[in-house]
């Protein structure tokens, strides 16, 4: 089971960044993906869920209206906009699912 998260980066507060996960190892379409986050010194804070198919997704409160979870299921990618960027939105952004994690990658946003 391989994830591998990109797209991460420095961006100023409010603008917008599109995270995306590559899969590999195991059957994509047979999982649902979520996208967690984690501070530094603090615990892994749940973002997103989506289901098998794309069609049932679910975003943490803090990130409704703002973050955006899809798949392609064809390309085994998860893939997670982030729009209206805010300072407590930086951290480690990882993807997951009930096999596994990958590396994250660091999304920092500057005030």
């Amino acid at each position: 089971v391989q994830l591998v998260e990109t797209g991460g980066g420095l961006v100023q507060r409010g603008g917008s960044l599109r995270l995306y996960c590559t899969a590999s190892g195991f059957t994509f379409s047979d999982y649902s993906m979520q996208w967690r986050r984690q501070v530094p010194g603090k615990g892994m804070e749940w973002v997103s869920t989506i289901g098998k198919d794309g069609r049932a997704t679910l975003c943490h409160t803090s990130v409704q209206g703002r973050f955006t979870i899809s798949r392609d299921n064809a390309k085994n990618t998860v893939y997670l906009q982030m729009n209206s960027l805010k300072s407590e939105d930086t951290a480690l952004y990882y993807c997951a699912n009930s096999l596994g994690r990958g590396q994250g990658t660091q999304v920092t946003v500057s005030s």
